[in-house]
């Protein structure tokens, strides 16, 4: 099974830089997007076989996230179930027969760290609720989950340390979610292997390989061995951001 986790930073925008080219070729069964920035009314990308399911931001033009599925889920959901965290349309859940995938696109810090404390709240909502998914059945987790783990998964390192992506405290977060029992399905299958998913676009980042590593698959433990393949699609252009995919046997 092919999967494919997009930040597509806008999906009207993207799907005028040749998104339905990309995912006419990629093939995929199921395709995640992150910061959509639409309601679904507003929505004009709909490849063919494909069903599909948002979950918008309360407020227009921000976030949100859409899974594209080829095979109808078992069943899906939207949010963690707490309001004060569910209004930016942050999580989808699509249930399959073998496992369950969650789409997430995890709140930024920001620049000024503002929104740390917040973030920090998330985190451990969010390893909560996919924990308890993973009593359940198999999980996967994909999408643009805003931190730069250890010094390989970014360019510069020692200057970005405490920068939002990059801080302590996200980076120990993401290490409990690992510990929670999850395999960074990238890592698991390139351990040495430096390449990056998102590069600013100021300072020509791109052309020059200045990049971070913040666009995950994760799976949970028990299905570690179904993991045939994990790769990141630098050459795809139209976001900031590039695919990652995972291909399972499943």
């Amino acid at each position: 099974m092919r999967l494919i986790s997009w930040n597509v930073n806008g999906l009207r925008s993207c799907a005028q830089k040749g998104l339905a080219e990309f995912v006419a070729s990629a093939d995929a069964d199921v395709i995640c997007f992150q910061e959509t920035k639409l309601q679904p009314e507003q929505n004009s990308f709909e490849p063919e076989g494909y069903m599909r399911w948002f979950n918008s931001a309360e407020k227009k033009g921000y976030s949100g996230t859409a899974v594209f599925s080829k095979t109808e889920p078992l069943s899906v959901s939207f949010g963690m179930g707490i309001p004060e965290l569910d209004s930016e349309g942050r999580v989808i859940a699509a249930e399959f027969p073998k496992f369950t995938l969650v789409n997430c696109y995890t709140p930024n810090a920001q620049r000024d760290l503002a929104r740390l404390p917040f973030r920090m709240v998330w985190e451990d909502a969010f390893r909560a609720f996919v924990s308890g998914l993973a009593k359940k059945k198999t999980v996967v987790i994909c999408g643009d989950l805003n931190v730069a783990h250890q010094e390989i998964d970014l360019k510069n390192a020692k200057s970005n340390r405490g920068n939002a992506g990059f801080t302590d405290e996200e980076r120990e977060k993401f290490g409990r979610l690992l510990d929670a029992g999850f395999v960074d399905s990238f890592r698991f299958l390139h351990p040495e292997e430096k390449k990056y998913s998102w590069w600013s676009y100021m300072f020509k980042a791109r052309e020059r390989d200045i990049g971070w590593r913040i666009d995950y698959f994760l799976v949970s433990a028990d299905g570690a061995g179904l993991i045939k393949s994990a790769q990141i699609a630098s050459e795809v252009t139209g976001s900031d951001h590039a695919p990652v995919i995972l291909e399972l046997d499943v």
